[in-house]
């Protein structure tokens, strides 16, 4: 077959900035015409910038580049030349090339090697114009993803540019009485390629602020190979929140398999002057996600001591120290280790300070003897709790390590530590450096845990009187963190936004002892949602545009409009549930039941029946709003289904489930908001959101619409609130 194109028109579109950003030039559109058809086009472009650009020093870069081509269009974001002179004038090449029966339009020059593609379909000249038709109506939302030959440069793939890449090869030296590599030599190996990565995005030196908890899934042989990979997932002010992958490797078998996972801070670091860090620019859909969920993550991290005092203040720990037979219990004391450190030039960074990997590493050991001193035997290390360094130390500092088992339960202990340091013997100050909670087990021959003697914690003052020693204090603490540890584990399995809906209850138990948990994963699921790369634009009318995303089998839909309404006004207008039947008839009535804290609200909502169900139904909704934490990013209100045991299901109604759902509200300008919906569909709603995405009912556009006009007729009503936002 011939493929014959039109007279060939297109418009290219570049936007370039000075390198100290003094200079923005102003876009520049060149278009240019051919009558030429076939696989040999070869039209080059000629850009001519201002005069005034003639006078400016120093490096140019393209910051933008839109190509498009009839129907099709592709923008590039991402810096594509760099210029050491302030050249006037370049060319940049466009032609077109066959490929397997498709068109490819590529863009490339000389200054660089990376070619920008647009996929144009090969079709007949007849055809050409109705494909414009065709892609207005089914267009992905995202007209920036790339396809695996837009990501090409050189022959390679994408690569974030804050990614460090370690491999080690585990030798004797590196392993413990198991033949095992030693977890304190992982953590350090751990702790530098994510330091590397962080100074990589921030240009200076860095320390280790803190590393979260880490589960560790596998242990590595001796004779394998461990591979670290860590990039930063996101900067804010000063500090980077850095993700650290560890996986390990069997040469023999080519076998890998996942070891942990872990995240880490670091905080950019400068002798004479405070450091801004730049912000990171996440392409794929996992560095978008990853993204968005580090500012939940670092809420997380500011509230966990707040946390467990709360778990000690309003629950019951049960202890069961009276029931328990203390001939077989072992005091607390006798697994009480002391070990001090000289902290030499080997063991610090260029700047002089101690390398953080190096101090949980020192952790780990006298953790490992407090573990053994209860057991008698050979622990293993499952779970670290978040290490927390609170200053720093330097060559020439001795560090004190204290270790001592702060409870065991049937099949786990865990052991508390703690650093301090001090310069001089003399000195009588020590300075708190660092504290963590350490997992042990004690594996079988089957590899299965063993069971542990008990712990007798340091007696004290009478419980009665609500006053505990410092041995009972750790010994509570611990099992309020153990609670915290199981309740995570739970909610991350039905926080998946893929999860099997037909096998599982959605909801999950409302748990005031781990709200902060519950709230977190509710903001985190919808911004996972929303950050997915494939949504499709279904249809649109009257400027609401209605998008849909198939996923692992499952169907989520997202409706999105532009509101002359001030963005933080209609987060609050629509924050507030209770308002909601105002605009949204599918709500018949909306009770707050509990205001859990300033961003935190659970409600009852009662909603028509639907489908020809006799029964309305009801659900028990937690609602989480969050601000913006940067420019640029949404408002968001993230609602998902919880149960009460105050709110147990009645024979009056139907309980109604929601995995996902939620608000998000861009600022898009002055008195102008873009508000997008977005809902994961649940089993007994999906013929009702079927019957609108396939348009056989337009009830979506309608109650959008209203929603749309609820915050045109209400944007005068919270204007004293607005300053608090």
């Amino acid at each position: 077959m011939t493929f014959g194109w039109p007279p060939l028109c297109f418009s290219l579109t570049m936007t370039t900035v000075h390198e100290c950003g003094l200079c923005a030039l102003a876009p520049q559109e060149c278009e240019h015409l051919s009558s030429r058809s076939g696989n040999d086009l070869h039209s080059p472009v000629d850009l001519q910038y201002p005069a005034t650009v003639l006078k400016r020093t120093g490096h140019f870069r393209i910051l933008n580049l839109s190509l498009k081509y009839g129907p099709f269009s592709r923008v590039d974001t991402e810096p594509l030349f760099e210029f050491p002179e302030p050249y006037s004038k370049f060319s940049l090449n466009i032609y077109f090339t066959h490929d397997n029966g498709q068109m490819v339009l590529l863009a490339g020059s000389s200054a660089s090697s990376l070619a920008v593609g647009l996929h144009v379909p090969a079709v007949p000249r007849s055809s050409l114009l109705g494909l414009a038709s065709v892609f207005s109506n089914r267009t992905s939302r995202k007209s920036a993803s790339r396809t695996d030959s837009d990501n090409m440069a050189d022959g390679e793939g994408y690569r974030n540019p804050t990614e460090v890449q370690m491999s080690q090869l585990v030798l004797p030296c590196h392993t413990n009485q198991r033949g095992e590599l030693s977890v304190g030599q992982l953590l350090k190996w751990i702790d530098a390629t994510a330091c590397l990565s962080a100074e990589r995005h921030a240009g200076c030196p860095c320390v280790t602020a803190s590393m979260d908890d880490i589960y560790f899934e596998h242990t590595i042989s001796v004779g394998q190979v461990v591979n670290i990979k860590a990039k930063v997932n996101r900067a804010f002010n000063s500090s980077m929140e850095v993700g650290i992958q560890v996986a390990s490797e069997d040469l023999c078998s080519e076998k890998q398999w996942c070891v942990c996972k872990a995240l880490a801070t670091f905080v950019a670091h400068k002798e004479l002057s405070k450091v801004k860090l730049k912000p990171t620019m996440p392409r794929t859909e996992e560095e978008k996600t990853e993204h968005s969920v580090a500012a939940e993550r670092r809420r997380m991290r500011l509230v966990y001591a707040d946390t467990i005092k709360d778990l000690l203040a309003n629950c019951v720990i049960q202890d069961d120290l009276e029931s328990r037979d203390c001939s077989h219990m072992v005091p607390a004391e006798k697994t009480r280790v002391e070990s001090v450190e000289l902290v030499l030039p080997p063991h610090a960074n260029h700047q002089g300070n101690t390398f953080g990997g190096q101090i949980m590493a020192w952790m780990e050991n006298v953790a490992t003897i407090a573990a053994s001193r209860l057991c008698r035997a050979h622990p293993t290390l499952k779970a670290i709790e978040m290490f927390h360094f609170r200053g720093p130390s330097q060559v020439g500092d001795r560090l004190v390590l204290k270790a001592i088992v702060n409870n065991a339960f049937k099949h786990s202990m865990e052991v508390g530590v703690c650093v301090e340091a001090y310069r001089q013997e003399a000195e009588t100050h020590r300075r708190h450096i660092n504290s963590a909670f350490m997992t042990f087990v004690v594996l079988g021959a089957d590899d299965q845990p063993q069971m542990l003697p008990w712990i007798r914690p340091q007696p004290g003052l009478s419980q009665h009187q609500g006053l505990f020693s410092d041995g009972e204090r750790r010994y509570r603490e611990a099992s309020a963190r153990k609670k915290i540890r199981l309740d995570r584990q739970v909610e991350a399995r039905k926080y998946i936004v893929s999860c099997k809906q037909a096998e599982m209850p959605l909801s999950v138990p409302w748990d005031p002892s781990n709200q902060v948990c519950l709230s977190y994963n509710n903001v985190s699921s919808l911004k996972m949602l929303v950050a997915k790369d494939n949504w499709v634009l279904s249809s649109e009318s009257n400027q609401v545009r209605l998008y849909t995303l198939e996923e692992d089998k499952f169907l989520s839909f997202h409706m999105e409009m532009l509101v002359h309404v001030d963005t933080a006004q209609a987060f609050l207008l629509l924050s507030d549930l209770r308002r909601r039947p105002e605009w949204d008839k599918h709500c018949r009535s909306v009770e707050l039941v509990q205001q859990v804290d300033e961003d935190d609200a659970i409600y009852h909502v009662i909603s028509p029946a639907l489908g020809g169900d006799p029964k309305p139904q009801d659900f028990i909704i937690l609602a989480s709003r969050r601000k913006p934490c940067d420019i640029g990013e949404p408002y968001v209100i993230a609602l998902r289904s919880v149960t009460l045991p105050t709110h147990r299901e009645s024979p009056e109604y139907r309980r109604g489930e929601t995995v996902c759902s939620g608000f998000c509200f861009w600022r898009e300008g002055d008195q102008l908001t873009k508000v997008s919906y977005y809902n994961q569909a649940t089993p007994g709603v999906l013929k009702y959101v079927t019957t609108n995405v396939t348009g056989l009912s337009s009830e979506f556009y309608t109650t959008f619409k209203a929603c749309e006009q609820f915050l045109l007729d209400n944007r005068n009503d919270l204007a004293p609130s607005l300053q608090t936002l």
